[in-house]
């Protein structure tokens, strides 16, 4: 699998050999989904709690008589069937979301998401993006430079200071290193920009 390397201005310069097996999987969108929505779900908290019937600090008294009034039976004013009642089935502040993915599914998927970018044109490798202070003003230079529009994932084998220093305050752009790549953000962003070190730990990682 060849990908295509851009120099500084964003011209393809050369083009670099990679592992078919990482970027030239077939799409699997199954699988790339479970992916995806197993992260997310991963990412939860599970603090969201809910009031049952029991934790409604309400009269326990019978609100009516059962006969003689026209009325339907009522029991307690906590009844969930009643305007500020408790939850029938409330969520407990400890609820686990979590989902299990092998590691063969997760690699898999990776290596699918990594290939349809290659296939839609949105994956490019530079050699190293470096700038010679931590200015927000300079890294968005770079980066037009480079004439990438839109939202720019930048993954990188050595995450420079500088480099991660000055990207910070712009919204459309997030670096990372290699090892820290999740299939959101591979999917979310528009451009997805690898230096050569980069593609070597993937191929090492995800290989």
């Amino acid at each position: 699998m060849e990908l295509r390397l851009i120099d500084d201005q964003g011209q393809a310069s050369a083009t670099l050999a990679a592992s078919d097996a990482l970027f030239g999987r077939d799409y699997n969108e199954a699988l790339v989904h479970q992916l995806v929505t197993a992260y997310q779900a991963n990412a939860r908290s599970g603090n969201r709690a809910q009031k049952g019937r029991a934790d409604i600090n309400k009269s326990h008294k019978k609100p009516w008589a059962q006969k003689g009034t026209g009325r339907a039976r009522a029991g307690q004013a906590n009844s969930p069937l009643w305007r500020g009642g408790g939850r029938i089935f409330p969520n407990s502040p400890d609820e686990n979301f979590s989902q299990k993915v092998n590691r063969k599914m997760y690699r898999a998927g990776i290596a699918a998401i990594l290939s349809q970018l290659v296939r839609d044109g949105r994956l490019s490798v530079i050699e190293g993006l470096a700038i010679e202070a931590p200015k927000t003003r300079l890294f968005a230079q770079k980066i037009k430079a480079l004439g990438l529009t839109g939202t720019v994932l930048l993954v990188t084998d050595n995450l420079d200071d500088n480099v991660f220093l000055s990207s910070r305050n712009l919204p459309n752009v997030l670096v990372l290193e290699t090892r820290e790549v999740d299939p959101v953000s591979l999917v979310r962003f528009q451009n997805v920009l690898l230096t050569k070190g980069a593609v070597a730990q993937f191929e090492e990682i995800l290989g």
